[in-house]
């Protein structure tokens, strides 16, 4: 498990492998979260996190096949929004296999990876200090106000009731 976590993943054979070896374990830890949390059956789960499982390896495997210097974050959200466009064939099916994974599943498990991660180098965290930390929180704090107002702006606009 920690050349997961240490070593960069390519796009060999055994960097591959050790992409879905890796989003098949976050996978079933967000299923079992997902149905023990949220009461979403397991099979439904199972298939979302499937699709996003795949939408994930194909953008990852553009980010490095690709010539261009594009994130593989654009690639897979780009990717997300096609599938899921309305009037595209697997639109229906996306959307509701997706929306059977609550995102607080995902991201439990997603932190306890990160966790990890700073766990094996938790020098390097410290060697950071107590301004990182701060940054850090004003930076996450930002994006979640920000993004509350960009929500906010859009439902008056399209004239949500609040």
């Amino acid at each position: 498990m920690s050349e997961l976590i240490d070593e960069p993943i390519d796009v060999s054979t055994h960097g591959i492998f050790n992409w879905i070896l890796l989003l098949a374990i976050f996978s079933v830890i967000t299923v079992i979260g997902n149905y023990v949390g949220y009461k979403h059956p397991i099979y439904d789960s199972l298939i979302g996190m499937g699709i996003l499982s795949l939408i994930t390896l194909i953008g990852v495997w553009m980010e490095r096949r690709l010539p261009l210097n594009i994130s593989s974050i654009i690639y897979i959200s780009l990717i997300g929004i096609f599938i899921a466009f309305p009037g595209v064939p697997t639109s229906e099916t996306v959307l509701y296999y997706v929306s059977k994974i609550e995102l607080l599943s995902i991201v439990t498990v997603f932190l306890a990876y990160v966790g990890i991660g700073i766990g094996k180098s938790w020098d390097e965290f410290k060697a950071l200090g107590w301004k990182a930390i701060i940054i850090t929180m004003l930076v996450i704090a930002s994006t979640y106000f920000g993004s509350a107002i960009v929500a906010h702006i859009i439902l008056v606009l399209t004239g949500v009731p609040m």
